[in-house]
This record gives structure tokens, C-alpha cells and sequence, in this order.
């Protein structure tokens, strides 16, 4: 058996979708369904969407919260975890599984789409950097490379991680760090796709990449050997040739430009947090135009 665990949070408008392409697939094993919440409307939201799911109402303080609930809870061999905002494509659930056929496997990454318009800054961006993470992660998997696999989608054996810290900024980095640590593979299943709404205002995208990249920062109190997939070095070094390479017209080429000054911004901003020590609560905001 698997288990299938949905973290959300005021995502009663997402979240019956999200669960509808999770119970329209043909899944080749048993599976349990959890959706785990802090609030009422959501948890009834995902009631309404499947009468066989176990909702589960945790306290609010963030999804490392929420995920540990669901660890706890959890009767399956292998996890899949994902997002109450997001939603998958066909078959996607046994493309994960398939991947851990081989037993070195510990954590598999899915494939981010973006569900935004392409002809906005915005959503050209959304584009370009999930397509970035999926050629990066392709290159890795192939050759057997370490991958930090995607919060929006991810399988994970059971019991590899009895618990995850306090007040983490990037779930997904510290388990596949973590998982890593342990002598497992970490690996990157392109078939299963999850389609994901990003950001429409800069505001919002600055929220958004702010806590994300600030949680790599988090990573060094944990590990020693940190093996790194995403800094500032790497970005500067590989970013510009992909970002312009990727533009199609005078149009895209102009906001691949702009994207250069504006992930410039986004490191300076996490360093800032990190030299002042910010909490959690003063980093995680809430982004409003993803729902």
C-alpha cells in the first residue's frame, strides 16, 4: 500500500481538484488518501471531493507541521507527497512508483508544469525555470547525481524520515538532503507531472522564491556535506546561457533580461535574512495569487 498525503491550507477552492486527478487515475496499488489541514473549509472541501479520505487538522504552524502529522499517520511503504493547490496529470502516481523498482531509490522528484500564460513576464519566467529544473534534474537522474527533489510532488520510502525539524523554509531540500545522507539515490520520475500556478504579481514572486531560496541557507545547520544542485554560484554561472537560449522572440529575450537583476535582488534579500536572522513566521508569507 501507498499513502497519498495532501498538505493545504485555505485551499478549499483548490483542493477538490487536486484530489479528483488523484482518484481518476488507475493507481497499480492500494492506496490511502490523507488531507491534512488547519482549517474547517478545506478539510470539508476535500470530504466533499472523496468520502474515503482521512482528513487530519493540524495546527497551523507551517507544512513541516503538517508533513510530521502525516508521518505519523501514514500506513503506506512509499509516501507520495503534494500540494492542495496543485493537481496531476494521468498516471503520474505510477510513475513515482515505478521508480523505486530498484531499492537503492529513496526519494523521486515529479516534473513541475506551469498552468500560467506564457505571454506575460511573469509567466514566461514560470516557464523558464521549471523547464531549467527538469533539463538540470534529466542531466542528474541519467547520471545518478544528487537531485533536490520538488515539494509540489514527491515519493518518498517510508520511515527513511521519522520527523522533520522546526520552522523549515524548504521541506523538499532538507529530505532530499537528508535522504541522500543516508546512502539512498535520489532521482527524477520526468512522467510524472504536476501542474502548478505560479505567481502573477512581482510581490508575490519575491514572497514565493524568497522562502524557497532562503531555505537552502537552512541547509548548512543540518549537514555537513552539502551537496549542491542550486547557490548563487551555480545560478550565476549556468543561468544566463539558459535563460537566453530559451527565448524565442525580441520579447522573451527582454524579460530573460530582466529576470537576471531580479533573481540578483532575491539572493541579496535571502543573504539579508540570514545575516539578521529573521524567523520563520517573518520569511513564510503567504501567497495569495497561486490559489
Amino acid at each position: 500500500m501507498i499513502s497519498i498525503i495532501i498538505t493545504a491550507c485555505r485551499e478549499e477552492k483548490t483542493i477538490i481538484k487536486c484530489i479528483t486527478s488523484i482518484t481518476s487515475q488507475r493507481i497499480k496499488e492500494d492506496y490511502e488518501l490523507l488531507v491534512i489541514a488547519p482549517d474547517e473549509a478545506t478539510l470539508k472541501a476535500a470530504k466533499k471531493a472523496c468520502k474515503k479520505v482521512k482528513t487530519i487538522k493540524d495546527k497551523g504552524l507551517g507544512k513541516w507541521d503538517a508533513l510530521n502529522q502525516g508521518f505519523r499517520k501514514a500506513k503506506g511503504r512509499i509516501l507520495i507527497l503534494l500540494d492542495g493547490d496543485t493537481y496531476l496529470q494521468n498516471s503520474s502516481i505510477n510513475s513515482l512508483i515505478n521508480a523505486f523498482n530498484e531499492e537503492d531509490t529513496g526519494i523521486v522528484s515529479g516534473r513541475v508544469i506551469s498552468q500560467n500564460a506564457k505571454n506575460n513576464m511573469l509567466g514566461y519566467w514560470s516557464h523558464l525555470l521549471v523547464n531549467a529544473a527538469h533539463k538540470e534534474r534529466e542531466r542528474r537522474d541519467r547520471k545518478k547525481e544528487f537531485i533536490i527533489c520538488t515539494g509540489y510532488l514527491l515519493g518518498i520510502r517510508a520511515n527513511i524520515i521519522k520527523k522533520l525539524p522546526e520552522n523549515l523554509l524548504s521541506e523538499d531540500a532538507y529530505m532530499s538532503h537528508y535522504v541522500w545522507s543516508k546512502g539512498y539515490d535520489t532521482r527524477y520520475a520526468a512522467e510524472a507531472k504536476v501542474i502548478v500556478k505560479y505567481p502573477s504579481n512581482f510581490k508575490d514572486w519575491i514572497k514565493q522564491k524568497r522562502r524557497s531560496t532562503g531555505g537552502y541557507h537552512q541547509l548548512k545547520k543540518y549537514f555537513k556535506k552539502n551537496p549542491r544542485m542550486r547557490s548563487f554560484t551555480i545560478e550565476a554561472v549556468k543561468g544566463p546561457f539558459y535563460a537566453l537560449s530559451y527565448a524565442k522572440n525580441l520579447k522573451e529575450l527582454i524579460w530573460s533580461l530582466i529576470l537576471f537583476p531580479a533573481r540578483l535582488y532575491l539572493w541579496i534579500l535571502t543573504f539579508y535574512d540570514k545575516v539578521s536572522r529573521k524567523s520563520f513566521r517573518q520569511v513564510w508569507q503567504r501567497v495569495e495569487s497561486t490559489k
